[in-house]
């Protein structure tokens, strides 16, 4: 790696988004002590991680992309073990099992073989096992890697409340969306530097502004491009269509089309277009990230 340098405030949801092979992995294993570091500091939640790798340890939770889950027992069992090795009693062992099998919706399977579970299941147990002693920061690695819309979904809502209680939260992810949706920062690593940081709207606004994109009828363009010009930039865009910058953003929408209807300029169709984090990945590494095209979409509540 050409070295990187991060931070993470407390009670964020850091987004890490990077190709394969970019440093991702190693950078969230070194922070979880799991790899020990050639050069550099770095601390986790205030402990130093090769001075205090125990104390790293004691404060985080960690749910890697392939979670190390034994097949051959079952949630509850997984549950309690996990428990008893972070140093838990036998009661308040069983008392936070149980809580935890309920909050990531596994106690009806819990009395069964891990073996048995879904992908989606395998995954909300690996989380429930890396909350059991109440860490201060999670590190959440490519969370929902080949999972279903819904599955996904759920990890998502199971993250923002374990936010909303406090947890810090470090993500990596191939899906841009996930970052979109969850992170209140994002860094961008590429070839083993840091590429790009900052909040996801913040990115979005460097590489580029909302636009329009009208279709009017033939013979209105030039006088659509009259009335547009006071919006915004206007050009002529794909499939005839015209585009118009929007300077204010979604809000301008509604102005741009009362003024065309007091024109009496016919608006056959209209697509607000907004920048993505994947055109921020595009400007920022010249390439596409390679996870993201295979993700199906997922449909988030509305806030």
């Amino acid at each position: 790696m050409a070295g990187i340098d991060l931070e993470v405030a407390e009670g964020e949801i850091y987004g890490f988004l990077g190709p394969n092979g970019a440093g991702k992995t190693t950078t969230v294993r070194m922070l979880c002590t799991l790899l020990r570091p050639t050069g550099g500091q770095a601390t986790v939640a205030g402990h130093d991680v090769l001075a205090d790798s125990a104390g790293v340890r004691r404060a985080i939770g960690v749910a890697l992309q392939e979670a190390a889950l034994d097949p051959l027992m079952t949630g509850r069992e997984l549950m309690r073990l996990q428990a008893t090795l972070h140093g838990l009693s036998k009661r308040e062992g069983r008392t936070r099992a149980e809580r935890l099998l309920d909050r990531v919706g596994l106690v009806d399977a819990a009395d069964r073989r891990v073996g048995t579970y879904s992908g989606g299941m395998k995954r909300r147990l690996d989380l429930a096992t890396a909350l059991v002693h109440e860490p201060r920061v999670l590190f959440l690695d490519e969370p929902t890697t080949g999972l279903d819309p819904v599955s996904r979904l759920t990890i998502w809502e199971e993250v923002r409340k374990l936010n909303d209680e406090g947890t810090t939260v470090f993500l990596t992810t191939q899906y841009l969306e996930e970052a979109d949706q969850l992170a209140d920062r994002v860094g961008i690593i590429d070839e083993g530097s840091m590429a790009a940081e900052g909040t996801p709207a913040a990115l979005k606004a460097e590489v580029g502004s909302p636009h329009l994109d009208l279709a009017l009828p033939d013979g209105d363009s030039s006088r659509a491009g009259e009335v547009l010009s006071q919006f915004g930039t206007v050009g002529e865009g794909e499939n005839g269509f015209v585009t118009v910058t929007l300077r204010d953003g979604a809000i301008g929408v509604a102005p741009v089309v009362r003024a065309l209807d007091e024109a009496g300029i016919a608006v056959a169709s209209l697509d607000l277009v907004q920048p993505s984090l994947d055109d921020v990945f595009v400007a920022k590494t010249g390439r596409r990230l390679e996870g993201d095209d295979a993700a199906e979409p997922v449909l988030a509540p509305a806030a």
